[in-house]
């Protein structure tokens, strides 16, 4: 325990030196120095998001970790058990396990016995998705890597004697999708924690020993292209020194040209500082923001950990999953949907279902969504539903319900003499005439719904349009 302890000191005083630009001693073959960024929020959000983060669009979020053994509830298990204290959980227990039963006695239970990488990576690529994100540790303080200051609470300690977030690491860049770490800043019962909570979080014990040690770690061991910031609510980014560690991911460490962050680093940043807007979970605008964002969802609607009382009406639906797609990539977001695998490391039939038909969908329909910049018209709320998307001077309009005399409706394009209309799936052009009102009318393949592209929603492609 103590060379833990010691190397975690060692790491963060190496990491919080200054790292300085290296003073030019050759002028004439002298460049300019790149951008530093000080450690404040006007700075930092000046920072330009990398683009692969936007042209990524869709990604898949995995909830796992000691929540998934007892695997009912939801994640926040151990705070609704022991920290709210709800009836029904303490009848769980009562039912389920033996007397004076801890939390902690679920971890060696988390075996990850059939934890696959490759089955993973393969699945989130055939999903589609360009990036993922693991959850290294969620609120309950167990970590997925073996980090130096959470001794006896980790995946290589206890349970898989694994590094489960390396592991997963080196199966999805292999695909060549990148990878993103979720971390959460809190820890409900750590005694640092709880004792910074008592002095009104005007210490900062917690922190220095275990948060930043472990951000700082996870950077360097594993160079994230995306960090997942959460737990956040209780206490400022003062408190957590995040404007600190944001200035020095974006300086000094091994992935500052890459590296994208989200805006939960303190109670007072949600939707308004950081690098990407979640705003909430399951976070839906009506209009198209001015900031770039993400709506993270998932595909069990009542948990983002496994639960083994799921049941099937809790189970987002293919349509709703994939409309859900379209419409935040139209308003200029991404998509970021999550399952959670068993304790065993297995994800369950229903959740792969659901990616494969993503990943189905967007086989025919990724010309529209990857790279793709929202349109002057994000939607027209018709009987047929059309969101826009467009890509360089082609424009999509997705419509997400077939309609009956096969004709589509679109009122907001405007034709020119060079216009033509296609459809993802079907090599011919479709043929089309002018609205009358405003617009186009584009008459739709007539063909029997199992030779359609795809079962639920089509794109139709515009070029030539203003």
């Amino acid at each position: 325990m103590k060379l833990r302890v010691v190397g975690a000191k060692l790491l963060l005083l190496l990491v919080l030196g200054a790292v300085r630009a290296p003073r030019c001693t050759h002028p004439p073959r002298c460049t300019d120095p790149p951008r530093r960024y000080t450690a404040d929020w006007p700075s930092l959000d000046s920072r330009p998001l990398p683009a692969w983060f936007d042209e990524a669009k869709f990604g898949v979020f995995v909830h796992w970790g000691v929540f998934s053994v007892p695997a009912w509830g939801s994640e926040w298990f151990w705070w609704q058990w022991k920290g709210e204290k709800l009836p029904q959980y303490e009848s769980f227990m009562k039912e389920n396990y033996p007397p004076n039963f801890t939390y902690g006695d679920f971890g060696p239970r988390f075996t990850a016995r059939f934890f696959h990488p490759d089955s993973w990576a393969n699945l989130f690529e055939a999903a589609g998705a360009k990036y993922v994100v693991l959850t290294t540790k969620h609120h309950e303080g167990f970590t997925n890597w073996p980090s130096p200051v959470s001794w006896n609470w980790n995946s290589e300690d206890l349970g898989p004697h694994r590094d489960l977030v390396g592991e997963l690491g080196t199966a999805i860049r292999n695909r060549n999708m990148r990878y993103g770490l979720y971390h959460s800043l809190l820890e409900w019962f750590h005694p640092l924690y709880l004792r910074d909570k008592k002095n009104g979080f005007k210490t900062q014990h917690f922190v220095r020993a275990k948060t930043m040690p472990e951000l700082y770690d996870l950077v360097i061991r594993y160079k994230p292209d995306l960090i997942w910031s959460d737990g956040e609510w209780e206490c400022p980014d003062t408190y957590w020194n995040s404007t600190n560690f944001l200035a020095w991911l974006y300086n000094d460490s091994p992935v500052k040209d890459v590296v994208v962050v989200n805006d939960r680093w303190g109670q007072n940043c949600s939707c308004r500082h950081g690098g990407y807007y979640n705003c909430q979970d399951k976070f839906k605008p009506e209009t198209l923001p001015d900031h770039k964002w993400e709506m993270c969802t998932s595909i069990d609607k009542l948990s983002w950990g496994y639960r083994r009382n799921m049941a099937m009406a809790d189970i987002a639906s293919e349509s709703r999953i994939i409309s859900e797609l379209i419409q935040t990539v139209s308003l200029g977001g991404n998509y970021l949907l999550n399952i959670g695998p068993t304790k065993d490391g297995l994800i369950v039939p229903i959740f792969q279902e659901r990616l494969l038909a993503v990943g189905k969908w967007l086989s025919i329909n990724g010309e529209a969504i990857y790279a793709s910049k929202p349109w002057r018209v994000q939607s027209e709320k018709n009987t047929t539903s059309v969101w826009y998307t467009s890509k360089g001077s082609a424009v999509y309009a997705i419509f997400l319900h077939w309609p009956e005399d096969g004709i589509l409706s679109l009122k907001s394009p405007i034709t020119t003499l060079t216009t033509e209309v296609t459809m993802l799936g079907i090599e011919k052009y479709l043929k089309w005439s002018p609205n009358p009102g405003k617009g186009l009318l584009v008459y739709l393949p007539q063909l029997p719904p199992s030779a359609l592209p795809t079962e639920f929603a089509w794109t139709v492609k515009l070029t030539g349009v203003e």
